[in-house]
């Protein structure tokens, strides 16, 4: 393990901001990883995954720790289901495809999402009706202070929209090193009716679903909506869906009558936070290097030059306005460094 000095970090984030780490260490095993944080008890750290929820605005004055931990395994099965262990540095995407290649069901509407496996419990990320939550049993991780390792089981995580405990009351303390899914093996629960996979189906004459016709399905409609982030620069949504309670969003519904929402619960109302970014016109927008996707308004891209400062002050922008027209505050999905 060779740490580096003044290291750049432009091709580990996907907005492809450039920034500096004071010291950089990438780490390929546990045992890697308990003697970095042994040895170097003293400094702050910064941990790195897939670099695809981030969005970098200053150099890092940390050593920055690139969790490169790979591989995945059946660990038990019965008739019905299986259960899979992924190693935290594997690609999402590629594990996801994996499981498919296996018949292994339950991964299949979350194809495509950028960053890797042990970074998705901390978002709780989630697609077109499924989320991690659905599918996780349980993940390892090493705390940073004792190095000791801990299992947290999924009642333990506390998921919410976007939410876990890992970005709330024990954020930053621990890292997490792979992953444990329950996937099914037959009988699966295949779900077609959030957004527009159906129509991407009967675009295709597909009346009947296989896993594989699904995921391709979700991947058509990511690729003509989100831009390739080795293509061009962005970190996917960037806003969370702001969910209100029924009885305020009434009054703004009033005035906006053509708001789309979903219902979440029965006090609940989910809107697609896209639509109100689209509809203040913001969509396709450039403000030098730093705009919005001419697609997807969810999404915010690098140009090519972008300083993370640029992106965040095109964000703040959305934000401001979006609340002054609609009186609906939307949240950053993507951390701000």
């Amino acid at each position: 393990m060779e740490i580096l000095h003044n290291f750049s970090l432009k091709k580990y984030n996907t907005f492809g901001i450039e920034a500096k780490a004071k010291q950089f260490v990438a780490v390929h095993s546990n045992a890697e990883l308990k003697t970095i944080l042994k040895e170097h008890k003293s400094y702050r750290k910064f941990i790195l995954g897939g670099g695809s929820n981030m969005l970098l605005t200053k150099d890092i004055d940390a050593l920055v720790i690139h969790i490169d931990l790979k591989g995945k395994k059946i660990i038990e099965e019965n008739e019905e289901f299986v259960w899979v262990e992924s190693q935290a540095g594997e690609s999402w995407h590629a594990f996801v495809l994996w499981t498919i290649d296996q018949n292994f069901g339950g991964l299949e509407n979350m194809s495509l999402i950028p960053g890797n496996v042990g970074t998705t419990p901390v978002q709780n990320i989630g697609a077109y009706g499924t989320e991690i939550k659905d599918t996780f049993v349980s993940c390892e991780a090493i705390t940073i202070e004792n190095q000791e390792v801990k299992t947290f089981l999924k009642e333990e995580c506390h998921f919410g929209y976007r939410e876990s405990i890992f970005k709330n009351e024990a954020k930053d303390q621990y890292i997490i090193t792979s992953v444990v899914f329950k996937l099914t093996k037959k009988n699966h629960k295949i779900n077609t009716s959030y957004g527009d996979i159906t129509s991407e189906l009967e675009k295709n004459n597909i009346s009947n679903p296989t896993l594989k016709e699904v995921s391709n399905a979700v991947i058509a409609i990511r690729q003509s909506k989100l831009p390739d982030p080795k293509e061009l620069g962005n970190s996917g949504s960037f806003f969370k869906n702001p969910i209100l309670l029924k009885s305020d969003f009434e009054k703004i519904h009033q005035q906006f009558p053509e708001m789309k929402y979903y219902n979440v619960s029965e006090t609940e109302v989910k809107v697609p936070a896209g639509w109100l970014i689209e509809q203040a016109g913001f969509k396709g927008k450039r403000f030098g290097d730093a705009g919005i996707h001419i697609n997807q308004a969810l999404v915010l891209v690098n140009y090519g030059n972008a300083t993370g400062q640029d992106i965040l002050n095109v964000s703040k922008n959305i934000q401001q306005t979006i609340f002054k027209t609609f009186g609906i505050h939307i949240e950053a999905e993507v951390n701000v460094i």
